[in-house]
């Protein structure tokens, strides 16, 4: 499973704090404690729209000068601010995201196909609004593999979120996920499918229970990426528990790798 480390986001509250006071102790701290917990990736998303490549750029810089390993996932509505923050990163990362919302694709894939190395998140998402079906995820699945074509993207750099809505108010919605990700898996074995965990639970109490199965869930029909908490011990031993399950992992050893390593919490 490749984790995407959610915690550098400016909607938290803690961390919108951290920006307005450039608290740069929080940031490398925070970015720190996710590499520990084996993100793959540090996902940063300012929160504030009007200085977006600023804050950023701050991020980037300060985590870099920690880890000059690291791999980023850019995270902004703006094309313009990922295009800017590409140059600036030492490694290639993700573009979190693409979409076939007017502009998106054809500004950032041209990007994407220049600086190899970079990988897409792509949205099944077009202009005229959240699909409600697996058969219009479907189409803007294919939407996006014609845009991804014709740039010359490689689909094994392709990141596709099917998107998932809140059980509390579509009750269908985890079906349509993973309606869309088995047949994009089936047809197309190379490419990644990602979601973040906490839109399938908002409105409904208790949301780690749901957050918890639909990982499961998800990763049981072909979802093989993830955007989480990795200092949520609970959730990464789902991860592992559920790679051990499904035998990704050939006689548990990551799972066991990641108990000797303390990643689960639990006293030995």
């Amino acid at each position: 499973m490749i984790i995407i480390g959610e915690k550098l986001n400016g909607t938290i509250k803690t961390v919108a704090q951290a920006i307005r006071s450039r608290d740069s102790g929080f940031v490398r701290d925070l970015a720190a404690r996710q590499l520990e917990g084996r993100a793959d990736y540090i996902d940063i998303c300012s929160g504030v729209p009007d200085r977006d490549a600023e804050v950023l750029a701050w991020m980037i810089d300060l985590i870099q000068a920690d880890h000059p390993d690291v791999r980023f996932s850019i995270d902004s509505p703006n094309p313009d601010t990922i295009l800017t923050c590409m140059d600036q990163c030492k490694n290639p990362g993700i573009i979190n995201s693409v979409s076939l919302e007017k502009g998106k694709t054809e500004k950032l894939f041209p990007a994407a196909a220049e600086k190899k190395g970079w990988n897409i998140i792509a949205l099944l998402l077009d202009d005229s609004g959240m699909p409600t079906s697996v058969e219009k995820r479907m189409q803007n699945f294919e939407g996006i593999m014609e845009s991804a074509r014709r740039y010359g993207i490689a689909e094994n750099r392709l990141f596709i979120d099917p998107l998932v809505f809140s059980i509390a108010t579509t009750p269908e919605g985890f079906l349509h996920f993973i309606g869309a990700s088995r047949q994009i898996r089936e047809s197309h074995p190379d490419i990644h499918i990602v979601s973040g965990l906490s839109n399938i639970s908002f409105g409904l109490p208790y949301r780690k229970a749901i957050n918890h199965a639909f990982l499961i869930g998800a990763m049981m029909n072909g979802m093989d990426s993830v955007i989480m908490d990795p200092l949520n011990r609970d959730m990464l031993g789902g991860v592992y528990a559920a790679e051990a399950l499904l035998n990704y992992d050939e006689y548990c050893i990551e799972y066991l790798s990641a108990y000797r390593d303390d990643l689960f919490g639990v006293q030995k």
